[in-house]
């Protein structure tokens, strides 16, 4: 299974819209941006089709140090969490 970067993700955007690598890689880091400020925010982002991406909140809770076994205190935290839109389901799912 292969993976592609920022780069060659931009790359495929210019390619397919016409826009330079540059442009590209803007909006892209642009697109990341707005999502990054949202969900700090405590907003949710919905793509129609490709997905939606929130926030959860994680509880605190006591775990173990892997390398010593000694119980730890795990602090409450928030995290990102992104749910896959049907469409998107659906192409991975073929």
């Amino acid at each position: 299974m292969a993976s592609i970067g920022k780069k060659d993700l931009a790359a495929k955007v210019a390619e397919a819209t016409g826009l330079s690598k540059t442009a590209s890689e803007s909006a892209i880091n642009s697109i990341t941006q707005i999502i990054t400020n949202e969900l700090s925010q405590g907003n949710e982002v919905a793509l129609v089709g490709f997905g939606s991406f929130s926030t959860i909140q994680k509880a605190a809770r006591e775990g173990r140090n892997p390398s010593t076994g000694e119980k730890i205190q795990i602090k409450a935290s928030t995290a990102a969490k992104f749910k896959p839109g049907k469409a998107l389901k659906e192409a991975v799912n073929k």
